[in-house]
């Protein structure tokens, strides 16, 4: 890469520019880059340092983008199939040019082009930075939906919200976790396509008028707008690009007092436009406060009623020159999709459009929500199925508390006409939640079970649990409500491009690269899982990757990893239930038994890395002090010249998709340790597995089908299993429990003080006790430790055997293939959608 600008401005004054938008050879291309610098300026003129070329190459490819996203809008237009909207409040779509530039199929004609310029396309997307658009699994799946959904040329759009400081920026202190607001717009992103004419109004607050006729109107209060920003999302290998679309909040500039600001008066003289910008500028604001509640609810409001105003605009758009334009066509042309319960105030908000909007009664709003709407359930915590203070919804939305209201008054009505036998378990079905008078509740879960037409789960395990536990009852009452949808990853993303040795090896011995869009055909690797040259091959990739890793942790975190030690890597949101407390747990005992081996000893231990990235969510004390005591394990074992040659433990910082890139393809053991019964399904466990990265986990989530599909003797299973659970609290709730040596031991030795001086005793004192909050060991860490710590000597063993170890590795790639997000789609679409592919021709 030049030094500094001068060889690259140089390079940058011989490429003639030439405005190229569908340029598909590098000497075009290079004119287009060179065209967007000169003519799509952002910085100085002498200035084509790697951050400007990136920028002028990124506008290079969305040129590409824009037309194919603008035809295939055309198409849709034209041809009007039924869509599917997607409605999320995160999407981590991560760094976007290699994703780009990989599914056009104009990588290679790119990484030519740039190098006219003397740069590297590898390095010029490291200047990307990530979109700060999402936390965790919830938003990555969204965003390889998105994926699928292109590639699969479904007519079908995400929407979210524009955050322009996202969830936060992670730093390492000598305290712990910091949190930074996220950078990604300083500059701007050169992905987005702002729509001016794309603008609704959102009102809050206000009251109810009813008119002489019984209608009824919201009126009042403040009104802002939402101002449409769209990301085109191309599909691999099609003429296909579709949108994310999203929303930012704006006042306009009659709302600007010019006479409170020449009176000096200038915070009051922009006050709506200072709140605007509060509804977008960061992800899940804390909500401890009353007004902090009622931020994260205007959040979701302002997500649902621009989606849906947008929604109803584009069926409307059409609507003449359908047969009988009447609105009850409206569910066969449009699903709307709510992923999770953030979105759900788009049911109350569709019937107040439709009726106070559009004028059609109670019965036929009701008939065209129901039909239209749908529910993905990605929880049974009890702390993430909403619920929303009854008096924080009427201040904020009078209109749609009458609505839901309504909606609750009507279904328990249903209840006890049709089904009298189950009049006693009203008090929990339904969705005005008033058992505690100084308290009512709206619970957020029950409104969307009740209303959409169908519900799913994201794994077998966790759908079994939504039909037999948490919502048994009604499944009573809708047989035919709920289902599974597996979650699913794209191949694209989290093979083909984020680990390029090992997709060329995959192409190689299967003879194709189809499996880029039919991963089941990754099975045609078991045939070859004992080839010793596959092997070699399979093993050099790996190390590949891990030196690259091994590079990046001394870059972030200063400590030297050795890339022929096992990488044991788990990456996550920092929560309880994922007990990365145990996995610190486990390194602390590892770390002891180590430490007290003699030489000879220690030449039979299996030198190991440990790696463990998250973010702790802001006011969640005892994941902050989890990240804490993994940093501070970690500053003893690497600085401990007895024990570091056998043992490292590193803190991630700054988990992203982009981290995630890195780290994965470097994994070789993964662990995905959540007490059972409580992940969802998980995501990140599919990639590691594509990865030919080896898991050690729980039956728990979609940990339960991976190891059905890769072979029970290529994952490293212990645990309790999610029917025990109940019985084991119960069980030490009557002071059964009897803790293992091994387990004592280790909490013993953060106890003694051999981390730092950090007082610990708030969260080993969690796994104390027999019950109360915050105590009894909640999450089973103490019971599973001694599983947990007998699997790790097996991983140990097994690690020892190369051929073995490559062999697992193998067979967990060729068994990834249900674990494409292309599959789960193409479900959605068939089963709960009913949309059909429309390619543009």
């Amino acid at each position: 890469m030049p030094e500094g600008n001068g060889a690259a401005c140089t390079a940058a004054e011989k490429v003639k520019p030439a405005a190229s938008p569908a340029a598909e050879e590098p000497a075009a291309i290079a004119g287009n880059i060179s065209y967007h610098a000169q003519y799509s300026p952002h910085f100085s003129p002498l200035a084509f340092g790697p951050e400007q070329a990136f920028y002028a190459t990124a506008e290079s490819v969305r040129d590409h983008l824009v037309q194919r996203w603008n035809e295939t809008y055309m198409h849709f237009h034209k041809t009007d199939p039924k869509q599917t909207y997607y409605l999320s409040m995160e999407y981590l779509q991560g760094r976007a040019l290699t994703n780009a530039v990989g599914n056009l199929g104009i990588t290679g004609a790119y990484a030519e082009a740039v190098k006219k310029f003397g740069y590297e396309l590898e390095a010029l997307a490291g200047q990307e930075k990530d979109a700060a658009l999402g936390n965790g699994g919830l938003g990555r799946l969204a965003s390889c939906f998105l994926d699928s959904m292109a590639t699969l040329n479904l007519p079908a759009w995400g929407y979210g919200l524009r955050y322009r400081y996202g969830l936060f920026k992670q730093r390492i202190a000598k305290e712990g976790q910091e949190e930074i607001a996220e950078d990604w717009l300083e500059k701007f992103s050169p992905w987005e396509i702002v729509r001016h004419d794309i603008v609704y109004p959102i009102r809050f607050f206000g009251h109810v008028e009813i008119s002489p006729n019984g209608s009824r109107k919201w009126v009042g209060g403040e009104v802002l707008s939402a101002l449409a920003y769209d990301v085109p999302i191309p599909g691999y290998k099609t003429k296909n690009a579709i949108s994310l679309r999203l929303w930012d909040a704006k006042a306009s500039a009659e709302d600007f007092n010019l006479f409170q600001f020449n009176d000096g008066q200038y915070e009051s003289a922009a006050q709506l436009h200072a709140r605007a910008q509060q509804i977008c500028a960061v992800l899940y604001p804390g909500d401890a406060t009353e007004e902090g509640k009622l931020l994260r609810l205007k959040q979701q409001y302002f997500l649902c009623s621009s989606s849906l105003q947008d929604i109803i605009f584009r069926f409307k758009e059409r609507k003449s020159d359908r047969v009988s334009g009447k609105w009850s066509e409206f569910p066969a042309k449009v699903a709307v999709q709510l992923n999770d319960t953030h979105p759900t105030l788009a049911i109350p908000e569709l019937m107040r459009l439709l009726m106070d909007e559009e004028g059609l009664g109670w019965d036929e709003a009701w008939d065209i929500t129901n039909k239209t709407i749908a529910y993905t359930n990605h929880t049974v915590l009890p702390e993430a199925l909403e619920k929303w203070s009854q008096a924080v919804m009427r201040k904020l939305l009078p209109r749609h508390m009458e609505i839901i209201e309504e909606i609750d008054k009507r279904f328990k009505e249903m209840v006890i006409s049709t089904r009298k036998e189950m009049e006693g378990k009203l008090d929990s079905l339904r969705i005005l939640d008033n058992s505690n008078p100084q308290k009512p509740v709206v619970r957020m879960a029950n409104l969307c079970v009740v209303s959409a037409h169908t519900v799913n789960g994201v794994a077998e395990l966790h759908s079994n649990i939504l039909k037999q536990e948490l919502f048994a009852d009604y499944l009573s009452i809708w047989p035919n409500k709920f289902q599974n949808k597996t979650n699913g990853i794209t191949p694209r993303r989290w093979l083909r491009f984020c680990n390029p040795e090992l997709s060329e090896i995959v192409t190689k011995w299967l003879k194709t690269d189809q499996w880029t869009s039919n991963l089941d055909l990754l099975t045609g690797l078991r045939k070859f899982a004992d080839d010793e040259k596959l092997h070699a091959e399979w093993a050099s990739a790996k190390l590949a990757s891990k030196k690259r890793l091994a590079k990046h942790v001394l870059d972030v975190t200063g400590v030297t990893i050795d890339p022929n030690s096992l990488f044991d890597i788990q990456i996550k949101r920092i929560h309880e239930y994922k007990r990365q407390l145990l996995n610190i747990l486990g390194a602390v005992y590892r770390y002891k038994k180590i430490k007290e081996m003699s030489a000879e000893e220690k030449q039979k231990v299996t030198p190991r890395t440990v790696m463990i990235g998250g973010k702790a969510f802001a006011t969640y004390t005892n994941a902050k002090r989890i990240v804490k005591l993994v940093n501070d394990v970690g500053a003893v074992v690497n600085n401990d010249p007895d024990v570091n040659k056998y043992l490292k433990v590193v803190f991630i910082p700054n988990y992203n998709v982009s981290v995630a890139e890195v780290l994965i393809p470097g994994s070789e053991l993964s662990q995905h340790i959540s007490t059972a019964g409580m992940e969802a399904s998980g995501t990140s466990n599919m990639k590691f597995s594509l990865n030919g990265c080896v898991i050690i986990g729980t039956l728990d989530g979609a940990n339960v089908e991976i190891r059905e599909e890769v072979g029970e003797e290529n994952f490293f299973l212990f645990g309790a299993k999610a029917d025990q659970v109940a019985g084991l609290r119960k069980d030490r709730e009557n002071g059964l429990f009897k803790p293992d040596p091994r387990f004592e031991e280790a909490k013993q030795l953060i106890r003694s003080g051999a981390f730092g001086s950090y007082d610990y005793a708030p969260l080993l004192d969690s796994l104390e006790g027999n019950s109360g909050f915050g105590r009894g060991d909640y999450f089973l860490v103490g019971y599973d430790f001694p599983s947990y710590i007998d699997a790790q000597a097996q991983v140990d063993e097994a690690y020892k055997d190369k051929k073995r170890w490559i062999k697992m590795s193998i067979l967990n790639t060729a068994g990834s293939g249900k674990f494409s997000s292309d599959r789960t789609i193409a479900q959605y679409a068939k089963e709960i959608w009913g949309i059909t592919a429309s390619p543009v021709p």
